[in-house]
């Protein structure tokens, strides 16, 4: 029952050990394990959605805020990714083609962050703008950076597709002309 009774005994202490090998209780459970957090894709998600939000922030602030919803939409996809990464959606979904859903994610949000940026630097004199239109700026850099590795990554696996795949022909090739030559 909240609030708790003071004069309740509290509970025994836990063991300094024991509860390291069990899940998290509560909320802590839903929060992305330390070593995604510290990997290139998971410092990535957190720069996209802590830049998306702060440029959200700022468009809130401007005097005239046309362009909020994009780093709204931008910073929600981005914890969302975050998190069905850390969760290991892609692995549980397996319906869905996770490399292109994330890198059209980063190409779209480049171009859309690179342009209203443009434009609330050139445009507006509004000190919140301009701070805006260079948040986005950094934005538009952090996300070309993740869609230029998901590039190289889906790239790197479609190579060593066709290289299996040319590898399976060519034997498959050599043990149709091997037992040709054996039949004469």
């Amino acid at each position: 029952m909240w609030p708790p009774d003071p004069e309740a005994e509290p509970d025994p202490e836990p063991a300094a050990g024991s509860r390291r090998g069990g899940a998290l209780p509560g909320l802590r459970a839903l929060l992305p394990a330390r070593a995604f957090l510290c990997s290139l894709k998971g410092r990535l998600l957190l720069a996209e959605s802590g830049l998306s939000f702060i440029t959200f922030i700022c468009y809130v602030v401007s005097s005239a805020s046309a362009f909020l919803t994009v780093p709204l939409l931008e910073f929600l996809l981005a914890v969302y990714f975050l998190f069905a990464d850390a969760m290991q959606l892609n692995d549980k979904w397996q319906g869905l083609c996770w490399p292109m859903m994330d890198f059209l994610r980063c190409v779209t949000a480049a171009l859309i962050y690179f342009v209203i940026s443009i434009t609330a630097v050139a445009k507006y004199s509004d000190g919140a703008y301009k701070a805006a239109g260079v948040f986005g700026f950094f934005a538009t850099i952090v996300f070309a950076i993740d869609f230029y590795l998901i590039f190289n990554d889906v790239a790197k696996f479609l190579k060593q597709g066709d290289s299996a795949d040319e590898n399976t022909a060519h034997r498959t090739e050599e043990e149709n002309s091997n037992s040709d030559s054996d039949s004469d």
